[in-house]
């Protein structure tokens, strides 16, 4: 199963952040313009996310925590247009909406997201991803923490919680 340690953070400075990554030659996948849709689940956080680069159905467990937290992750890969979001609806009822501009980066397995959140503000993602074991959580770690410094991201920027948790 894959894993990823992630951060959240608030940003007052993407401009700063977009130019370090991309002296440290980024992979710039492009801006995607993405609407999370969570749903009411008895465990964990359910959302589908409909985008021009990213559709996914995505459960998810992750502690409530600022810094580096593992996320459990388990990812649908769905197409857009299809019946998915309706059915969802239906049987689950909509939790919250999370509409954003999201810019998309990667150095080798780690992912970068400069986000533009309606109604919340600007933020940083950073995501280790180990998508087949070989990496580890003690790394996964390691590499969120560098980035957290190279980024020159404060504590108290970080982030404990969710977009959804911080739109309700």
């Amino acid at each position: 199963m894959p894993q990823n340690i992630e951060i959240k953070a608030r940003s007052g400075n993407q401009e700063k952040i977009r130019t370090i990554l991309y002296s440290m030659h980024a992979d710039f996948r492009g801006v995607d313009h993405q609407v999370d849709t969570y749903f009411n689940v008895p465990c964990g956080r359910l959302k589908l996310r409909e985008g021009n680069i990213e559709n996914n159905l995505i459960h998810y467990f992750r502690e409530n925590r600022e810094g580096p937290k593992q996320a459990d992750v388990t990812l649908f890969k769905s197409l857009p247009g299809t019946s998915l979001k309706e059915i969802l609806t239906k049987a689950l009822g909509i939790l919250a909406v999370v509409d954003k501009q999201r810019e998309i980066y990667f150095i080798e397995n780690v992912k970068f997201h400069i986000d533009n959140v309606i109604g919340l503000g600007t933020f940083v993602e950073i995501e280790a991803i180990d998508e087949n074991g070989t990496i580890g959580i003690k790394r996964l770690n390691q590499q969120c923490r560098q980035y957290l410094e190279i980024l020159e991201i404060p504590k108290k920027d970080l982030i404990s919680v969710s977009y959804s948790d911080l739109l309700l």
